[in-house]
């Protein structure tokens, strides 16, 4: 899934280690997450979209479609 975590990280000037600490998640995970290896839980989603004041809509691309064609 696509996210501008990375991109959104990068403008506040944090290091993944501080973003990992203020969402209470290890460092792997964010590198994860911007990599797009991994697809964020709903409790952390509204916690990293909390983070950075934004919808999580804003901050996750919702739209893409799965490897089975699925929404």
């Amino acid at each position: 899934m696509k996210t501008r975590i990375r991109e959104l990280r990068k403008a506040r000037k944090i290091s993944q280690e501080e973003l990992a600490r203020a969402l209470r998640v290890t460092r792997l995970t964010i590198i994860s997450l911007e990599n797009e290896k991994y697809i964020a839980s709903l409790p952390l989603a509204a916690r990293i979209s909390k983070f950075f004041s934004m919808p999580i809509e804003d901050i996750f691309d919702l739209s893409e479609e799965d490897t089975n064609g699925n929404f």
